[in-house]
């Protein structure tokens, strides 16, 4: 849209306003949320005519065998819609919209192709060595591509309270880079077993990374603020207000009880383009703040697995972490409430670095 009617602001000055990336993120936001929201049934509608429901595991707790039938893949919708919005209101000659884009589609079919044959065969999906191994060729791939647009920064990792970076990480930041996009997006992924609570925990983190990127990608402001200045950055933001645009229409479906699940198909690409975004941002280090909470999740499952490997016993009851709350005896509804609370509270903390260094 920017690239059709910018250029006739000569003739329509009010055409003008494309200009400002403050209008086209929130137009991308209102954009994403009108297309999950308006097409949020249809697609519920054929989940459950093409029989994707949930099937409830042995060790799946007691409280959630009620939900079997529930129609997973939802994600399609999610992706969709930031697909649309991302290509009506950010600038293609961006490298970065098309990243980005790369990034939600890739390990958004990774998801699928999980997603479709737990459906459709009944067996466990794609083997963990596959999954994993997709999910590291999409990775390499996209870092590849901004480790060959190499800035001044590129390379550098930044430490939240620290105005300069502490390290060049040099050709390491290729690993280091792909470790992170992957441990992120199975991050979203493992968080992704309550109603609500992973959708929930995204939009925090995606308005976060909005309201850095804005900043990011002004001279000024990233001057005054004294963090690294990404040119181009600022298209950034136009994503991330439209995935939480998608995340909200997603949410009207998703909230307990929810109508909907995103499956594996909506938490790797959500968790995947987190993951992308903090690469470009140069905020490496400060997403695992703003996404505490997505951080303890895979933490909980790591001790745990570590623990009964080690010990032969378990520190949860359940892991991941959300689950043995819910053993603890702590409704549903209050797990996903009191974890959002905490989402909120991780972002905000990492808004405040800004100031504190």
């Amino acid at each position: 849209m920017l690239k059709f009617l910018y250029p006739l602001r000569q003739y329509f000055s009010v055409l003008n306003i494309f200009q400002y990336i403050t209008f086209r993120a929130a137009y991308a936001a209102i954009t994403a949320l009108l297309i999950a929201f308006l097409f949020g049934p249809w697609v519920i509608a054929r989940l459950r005519a093409i029989k994707t429901g949930w099937t409830a595991r042995e060790d799946t707790p007691t409280t959630h065998k009620a939900k079997a039938g529930t129609p997973t893949m939802g994600g399609v919708l999610i992706i969709l819609s930031v697909g649309i919005s991302t290509i009506l209101w950010q600038d293609p000659d961006s490298i970065y919209t098309w990243v980005l884009l790369l990034a939600a589609f890739g390990f958004g079919a990774i998801g699928f192709a999980d997603d479709w044959l737990k459906m459709s065969s009944r067996r466990k999906g794609i083997s963990a060595g596959v999954k994993i191994g997709g999910q590291f060729l999409v990775s390499t791939l996209i870092v590849m591509v901004l480790y060959l647009q190499k800035g001044e920064t590129t390379t550098l990792l930044y430490l939240p309270f620290f105005k300069r970076a502490v390290l060049d990480l040099s050709w390491l930041y290729i690993p280091f880079a792909v470790v992170l996009m992957v441990g992120y997006s199975n991050a979203v992924n493992l968080t992704d077993g309550l109603d609500g609570l992973a959708i929930g925990l995204v939009i925090m983190v995606a308005l976060a990374l909005a309201v850095l990127a804005y900043l990011t990608g002004r001279v000024d402001y990233a001057d005054y603020l004294q963090i690294p200045f990404v040119k181009g950055g600022g298209e950034v933001a136009i994503f991330c207000l439209a995935v939480v645009g998608a995340s909200v229409g997603f949410l009207w479906f998703n909230s307990h009880p929810a109508e909907v699940w995103m499956g594996d198909t909506g938490s790797l690409a959500l968790g995947g383009v987190l993951g992308v975004v903090a690469l470009i941002l140069k905020k490496e280090v400060l997403i695992l703040i703003l996404g505490g909470v997505f951080v303890l999740e895979i933490l909980s499952v790591t001790i745990q697995v570590v623990s009964f490997k080690l010990t032969g016993k378990r520190v949860f009851k359940m892991a991941p972490l959300h689950h043995h709350f819910e053993l603890s005896g702590w409704p549903e509804s209050k797990v996903v409430t009191r974890l959002w609370i905490l989402g909120g509270l991780f972002a905000i903390l990492g808004l405040s670095t800004l100031k504190i260094q």
